[in-house]
């Protein structure tokens, strides 16, 4: 196939020695070696004596011309083997004239290395024998076999075809469930397939695979089983077999064909075990050049589907001494159940892949349908037909296996032919007869017959960026952060040793100042002047000088100085000058007063500091009151929130994101973007940095670092299913169809694999496991696209967990369905310039066939809740494009939802569920577009009555519309739920703040204190103090109102109702206190700053400015 030198260049195969060898007659055979190749016999060995071991050193070189120009092609060397038949020469007898010969066996040589760029190589061929051959091992481990050399003086191949050029192998194994017509008795028939593979210039070459053997049902076919040469005259039957090529099967999903789905899997077993079936278990290969490499890539591209066909031919036994003469009439009336199978060679374009595995179903060959579906003009066994019967004989069934080239005339025939038709019309000619029905090929369809065929490329077509390529991108686009220097151990435990002496020697000193002072001080009580202590200083040092107190003291305390010497500034050496040695003594000097300082601190506060009660708020409850100021639209507070998180911790890659997220709600892209690269120069591993980073990226058309993001994001993680999803949708902006649907497909493969590991870990966990394999229950819960996992909450994975009384998001906390962890809230108004995603163009993945049934759309739940008892159900669908809504909501990439939301309601396994309506809702409900949201939540109501999230969320499109009855209504409905509701903290907080307007405070104190228990806020307490003074439980609502104040001091509302509270119980200063931070913090309520005006007057104090 490839044009070369015109020169020839010698292949020279060299047998040099046979080991463990046999005779029919006597113990040291003569015996010779024959070289052949393509039924060529390229030489005799000399006629060599085997030893009394079993060897024999036969030095027999032979030599194969390749050339080109009306020789040996490349092509010739990729698919055909150098045969080495044994023979030996058995002894004269009398009056015999020629020496007879008994073949014993044969070897099989594979030149494909030659191909691969090596100039020689060596090999151990196994020495096969023939039926009845001496060589059949008479025990195990004794194998007859030769040793070969093959040389050739230079490459066959130059660089450039090393690199550009590829060998496609393609492996025919069988054809299952075919036609009941088929009979095993009766006339002999030859079972072909055959398929085009495009050859230099506008050349196609067929591959062909002939003498299928057809079998009877029964039993399963065992794997694995070696692949057989496409090559007749083998003489001994273990040389049919191609070295270390086996056939090996897999389970049904992950093949790349049809018939793959659960749903198959009783059928494909039935087919395999029990029906009829035709064996080939043939390879052929296929060199393909540059030039042909880029023609069958842009195949794929243009035509997506390859036709496979398939006939059956009788076998003709021609006469000895008579020809036969055959025509075309006669080869179109021998061919039968001519079939066809649609290959989708797609996967081969995704990049990194080389092969592809499946069945595939055969229907009837009629032209305009495969013109339709593949653009091929003609057909491989009708418009050559004739080349494959004349070699249909008796005689020929062991000929070698031809391959005619497809006549260039003939195509181009064809497409002149069918552009002079598509000039005046819209339908191609069809240059046969047309073949409105096929009876024969429909057998195929009411039988369910397939294929199963097997691609392999030894290089892609489309090479993948490898993971240390992508990760090298990524640190020069994010530098990963440089550690923090690391105090070792030995230096903190220096300066606590330090402490722990200071401590003990102050006490010490204040025991001795007590005897010797103590009754003196008693009777002055706290009128000591400084003269007096001045004194008594004077007497304490005199003492511990003269008791020798003062040196003990100082023995104490040198070695906890000498290790903070040596630990904290490593200092072991003697100073080289004395002025060094006065400087780091002046700075030990200030560093041993400052900590002696923090130590008596510690022990000795003073009566300030005593009184002052520092309440620490943790990680969690900053994360909490932020959402809270979300709810509220305080975006400034909920900054400052995320702000002094990150302060406390810098190295928490979490506070960046949820931070990011933030900024992504306030539509501060900017911002955004530098919180996910800080995240991801923190750890370039984890895996949602790296998504949010490629998520921003898109939203602000970065889109070469977009693909980066996302690609290294699935190579860190294979089976993360919101990775390849967004790398499909990203894909999909970039127009790129045929990527597009291999990530797509592959986040489906994995969702499958997790909601199957998670269905037989939950059948073990209970003791009902079944056999998986056979198909079991689990099959029912798998589907294109998507999964209904009876327990969804194993089989999708929550995002990242949250602190315990951290409330869910009413953004994104019925979202996760499948996790029973905590997640973020949210809820301030974002302005999303997005498409409505029932409006959308829907992709190409989903014009294709699909042929799997749609869910019945509804979702009995698609939330997750803050407590064990969240609402879960039995059945719940989940989609990868679902999962990756939930993802991106959860991180407020909202501007990304609505593309998602159209591949949801378009998926099989999707559709409008009830959660998708949720979703919608939600993302209508930000842009304040209430009577949309409002007619989307009447749709999930419509499919889910009795969920609590369909109401919690009413409740809160209500509240923001300004609707307080019904908001109230749908908030008591939705506590009222033996299951939560997944924002029970804003559900409580808002149903307490309308109880207190209604002036129901009795209501409001029980709701609030709900809220209390389950996360407690500033806003819980306060909530709560407001009811207990309402209800004039004063001691109570003072004790809530500190606590709110404890949480945060610089909420204007809890300072006025602590002045409030100071005034009825008459706490003159403390009134006047909460009143100035009550003005100082701008109350903005006029009514309760009215109130506190007139509570003034009432008892006469409480404003100083009186």
């Amino acid at each position: 196939m490839e044009q070369v030198s015109s020169t020839g260049k010698p292949i020279q195969i060299t047998v040099t020695d046979g080991y463990d060898l046999k005779g029919f007659k006597g113990d040291t055979p003569v015996t010779f070696i024959r070289a052949e190749f393509n039924q060529v016999v390229l030489g005799d060995s000399a006629k060599i004596t085997v030893s009394p071991e079993g060897t024999a050193k036969y030095n027999f070189t032979s030599t194969l011309e390749f050339n080109t120009e009306g020789g040996i092609t490349l092509d010739d060397i990729s698919h055909k083997p150098v045969f080495l038949t044994m023979t030996e020469v058995l002894p004269k007898e009398k009056k015999q004239k020629d020496e007879k010969t008994l073949i014993l066996g044969q070897a099989v040589v594979d030149l494909l290395p030659l191909l691969e760029g090596e100039i020689s190589f060596e090999t151990m061929a196994p020495l096969h024998p023939v039926p009845g051959s001496p060589l059949e091992p008479v025990r195990a481990g004794v194998k007859c076999s030769l040793e070969v050399k093959v040389s050739v003086a230079e490459p066959l191949l130059t660089t450039a075809q090393i690199l550009g050029g590829s060998l496609l192998k393609v492996t025919l194994e069988a054809a299952y469930s075919v036609p009941e017509s088929f009979m095993p008795v009766g006339p002999l028939q030859n079972y072909m397939v055959g398929l085009q593979v495009p050859s230099i210039g506008e050349k196609d070459y067929p591959i062909l695979f002939k003498n299928g053997t057809l079998k009877l049902g029964g039993e399963r076919e065992p794997v694995p089983r070696p692949k057989k040469w496409p090559i007749a005259n083998i003489l001994a039957p273990g040389a049919n077999n191609i070295p270390d090529a086996f056939i090996v099967g897999g389970p049904y999903e992950e093949e790349d064909g049809e018939l793959n789905h659960p749903e198959d899997r009783e059928f494909r077993n039935q087919s395999e075990c029990i029906k009829k079936r035709i064996i080939w278990d043939l390879e052929s290969r296929c060199y393909l050049d540059p030039t042909a490499v880029v023609s069958f890539q842009k195949r794929i591209a243009d035509c997506r589907l390859w036709p496979v066909e398939i006939t059956r031919v009788p076998l003709i036994t021609a006469p000895k001494g008579k020809a036969t003469r055959f025509d075309k009439a006669d080869d179109e009336s021998q061919l039968s159940f001519h079939g066809v199978a649609y290959v989708n060679m797609v996967p081969l374009l995704y990049p990194g892949v080389k092969r592809i595995r499946g069945a595939f179903h055969i229907y009837p060959y009629l032209d305009s349908t495969v013109f339709e579906k593949t653009k091929c003009l003609f057909s491989l066994f009708r418009d050559t037909g004739h080349h494959l019967i004349q070699n249909n004989k008796i005689g020929g069934i062991n000929s070698p296996l031809s391959k005619p080239v497809i006549s260039k005339n003939l195509k181009e025939e064809k497409i002149q032919a069918s552009s002079i038709k598509s000039q005046s019309s819209d339908t191609p000619l069809e240059i046969e007869p047309t073949l409105n029905h096929n009876p024969e090929g429909q057998q195929y369809v009411e039988a369910g017959t397939y294929i199963v065929l097997e691609i392999e490329l030894d290089k892609a077509l489309v090479p993948k960026r490898m993971p240390e390529e992508l990760a090298g991108r990524v640190k020069e686009m994010i530098p990963p952060r440089p550690p923090l220097t690391r105090r070792t151990g030995g230096a903190q435990k220096a300066v606590s040793d330090y402490h722990l002496q200071i401590k003990n020697i102050s006490r010490a000193i204040l025991d001795e100042y007590h005897r010797m002072f103590g009754k003196q001080v008693a009777k002055l009580e706290s009128d000591v002047d400084s003269e007096t202590l001045e004194e008594q200083k004077c007497q304490l040092n005199y003492e511990l000088n003269c008791s020798g107190k003062y040196f003990a003291f100082k023995e104490q305390l040198k070695h906890a100085v000498v290790k903070i010497v040596r630990e904290k500034y490593l200092k072991t050496t003697s100073f080289e000058s004395q002025e060094e040695l006065q400087t780091f003594i002046s700075e030990l000097y200030v560093f041993l007063v400052d900590q002696m300082h923090v130590a008596l601190n510690q022990t000795m506060p003073d009566d300030v500091q005593g009184a002052v009660s520092t309440i620490y708020t943790s990680s969690e409850q900053l994360r909490l009151f932020a959402f809270e100021a979300e709810v509220n639209e305080n975006f400034e507070m909920a900054a400052v929130y995320y702000e002094e998180r990150i302060v406390r911790e810098p190295q928490n890659l979490e506070h960046w994101l949820d931070y990011g997220a933030f900024c992504l709600l306030t539509e501060d892209n900017i911002k955004a973007q530098e919180c996910f690269r800080k995240a991801l120069s923190l750890n370039q591993n984890h895996i949602h940095s790296l998504l949010l980073c490629g998520v921003l990226a898109v939203l602000m058309e970065n889109y070469e670092q977009a693909e980066i993001f996302f690609e290294d994001a699935t190579c860190l993680e294979p089976s993360n299913v919101v990775a390849w999803t967004l790398l499909g949708l990203y894909y999909e902006i970039q127009n790129n169809d045929i990527r597009m649907e291999m990530a797509f497909h592959e986040g489906f493969k994995q969702l499958q694999a997790r909601a199957l590991q998670a269905q037989v870990t939950k059948q073990k966990s209970m003791g009902t496991i079944e056999n998986v394999e056979e198909g079991g229950n689990v099959e029912s819960s798998l589907g294109p696209w998507g999964v209904t996992d009876g327990s969804s909450t194993t089989a999708t994975k929550a995002e990242a967990p949250a602190g315990p009384g951290t409330p869910l998001s009413i953004l994104d906390g019925f979202l996760e369905a499948s996790s029973k962890l905590q997640s973020d809230s949210q809820e301030p108004i974002l302005s999303v310039q997005s498409q409505d995603p029932v409006e959308q163009k829907p992709s190409n993945l989903h014009d294709k066939e699909i042929t799997a049934k749609r869910e019945a759309s509804k979702c009995q739940d698609s939330s997750t809740f803050l407590h064990p008892t969240s609402y879960v159900v039995s059945q719940i669908p989940t989609t990868i494009f679902m999962e990756t809504i939930r993802f991106l909501m959860k991180f407020n990439a909202v501007q990304y939802v609505h593309r998602v939301l159209a591949h949801e309601l378009l998926c099989p396994q999707g559709g409008p569920s009830c959660e998708y309506y949720l979703v919608l809702a939600q993302t209508y409900l930000l842009k304040k577009d209430f009577a949309k949201a409002e007619a989307y939540l009447q749709q999930a109501a419509q499919m889910d009555y009795l969920n609590p999230n369909v109401w919690g969320v009413k409740g809160h499109l209500y509240f923001l519309s300004g609707n307080h009855a019904e908001a109230k209504a749908c908030y008591e409905r939705t506590i009222s739920f033996v299951v939560d509701a997944s924002e029970m903290h804003f559900i409580f907080l808002r149903l307490g703040h309308i109880y207190l307007e209604e002036k129901e405070y009795e209501k409001a104190k029980k709701t609030y204190l709900q809220a209390c228990k389950r996360s407690p806020s500033c806003l819980t307490w306060l909530g709560l103090g407001i009811a207990c003074y309402r209800l004039e439980e004063i001691t109570e609502a003072e004790d809530a109102l500190s606590e709110a104040n404890a949480l945060s001091n610089y909420n204007a509302e809890v300072w006025a109702y602590l002045a409030l509270v100071s005034l009825k119980a008459g706490r003159q200063l403390e009134a006047e206190q909460a009143y100035k931070y009550t003005m100082k913090l701008k109350l903005k309520d006029e009514a309760l700053l009215a109130e506190i005006h007139m509570v003034q007057e009432m008892v006469g104090f409480g404003n100083p400015s009186f």
